[in-house]
C-alpha cells in the first residue's frame, strides 16, 4: 500500500470516527423532541423510543398556559435591538481604532479586549442602571446586552478592518469625503460577512440567556423565552412532556437561524485572515 493511499485511508477513518462522535450530541435532542409528544407517564423513561401516540396537544397546552407568544415577542425585540446597537457601535469604534494608529488607540483596543476576560459585576451594573433611572425596563436589558457583547464584536471587526487597504480611505479623502462618508460608503459594504457573524453570535447569546432578564426585568410581562421556560418548569416540574415541548419551541428559532446562517459564522470568523 502506497504512502498516499495509507494517508487517505487514515484520514477517512479519523473523519468517520469524528462524525460518529459528533452524532452523540443528537441523542439528548432526540430524547427531548420525542418526549415532547409523549404522555406524562410515558416520558419518564427518557428513552429514544418513539411515542406510542403522538400527542400534538402538548404543544397546544404549552402555548395556551405558558404565555409563550408574549415572551417570544419580548425576546425578538430585546435580541434584535441589542444586536443592531452592538453592530453599529462596535464597527464604528473598530474603524476608528484601526485607522488611527496611536498609543491611545492601542490602549483602547486592549481595554476592549479585557472585556473577553473580565467577568461582569452584576451588583455594580444594577447600581449603575438604578442611578441612570431605568432599572426594571426593557431598555436596561437591551443596553446591558449590547455592552456585554462589545468586546467580542470589536475583536472580530478589528481583525477584518485591518485587512482592508488604507488606500481606499486615502482615495476617498482626496475626493473630499469625510470620515462618516468613508465609513458608511466604503467600509460598511466591505464588512458584511462580519456583520452577519456578529448578528448571529449576539442573537444566540442574547436569546438563550436567562441571568440578565432575571436580574433586570421586574415585570413578568417583559420576560423572555428562557424565563418563560424557567417559570413553566416551576409550575409543571412533574410534566416532563410539557417541559420538553417548551424547550423545543424555545430552541427552534436559534436552531433555524444557525442552520441557515452557519456558513456566515465560519466565513466571518475567517474573513480577516483570508483577505489579508
Amino acid at each position: 500500500m502506497s504512502m498516499r493511499l495509507r494517508h487517505a485511508l487514515r484520514n477517512s477513518i479519523v473523519e468517520a470516527i469524528m462524525l460518529l462522535l459528533s452524532l452523540i450530541i443528537l441523542l439528548p435532542i432526540l430524547v427531548m423532541v420525542f418526549g415532547s409528544f409523549k404522555s406524562s407517564a410515558e416520558v419518564l423513561d427518557f428513552s429514544l423510543k418513539l411515542p406510542k401516540e403522538w400527542l400534538f396537544s402538548n404543544y397546544k397546552q404549552v402555548y395556551e398556559q405558558g404565555n409563550l407568544l408574549r415572551s417570544f415577542m419580548n425576546g425578538i425585540v430585546i435580541t434584535g435591538i441589542s444586536s443592531i446597537i452592538n453592530i453599529v457601535t462596535t464597527s464604528a469604534a473598530s474603524f476608528v481604532l484601526v485607522r488611527r494608529e496611536s498609543r491611545m488607540s492601542n490602549f483602547l483596543y486592549l481595554f476592549f479586549f479585557m472585556g473577553l476576560i473580565a467577568p461582569m459585576s452584576t451588583i455594580t451594573t444594577i447600581r449603575v442602571v438604578q442611578w441612570l433611572g431605568f432599572y426594571g425596563s426593557v431598555a436596561s436589558v437591551i443596553l446591558v446586552y449590547a455592552a456585554l457583547n462589545t468586546a467580542f464584536s470589536v475583536f472580530l471587526y478589528n481583525g477584518f478592518i485591518k485587512s482592508i487597504p488604507k488606500a481606499l480611505d486615502e482615495v476617498a479623502f482626496l475626493e473630499g469625503a469625510g470620515m462618516f462618508t468613508v465609513f458608511f460608503r466604503i467600509i460598511i459594504p466591505l464588512i458584511v460577512p462580519v456583520n452577519a457573524t456578529v448578528l448571529i453570535m449576539v442573537f444566540m447569546s442574547v436569546w438563550n440567556d436567562i441571568t440578565i432578564p432575571i436580574y433586570f426585568l421586574t415585570d413578568s410581562t417583559d420576560w423572555t423565552m428562557p424565563l418563560a421556560v424557567y417559570n413553566f418548569y416551576g409550575l409543571y416540574s412533574r410534566d416532563w412532556n410539557l417541559i420538553f415541548a417548551v424547550l423545543v419551541l424555545t430552541s427552534l428559532p436559534v436552531f433555524i437561524l444557525y442552520l441557515f446562517a452557519q456558513k456566515y459564522i465560519i466565513g466571518g470568523l475567517t474573513a480577516g485572515s483570508v483577505k489579508g
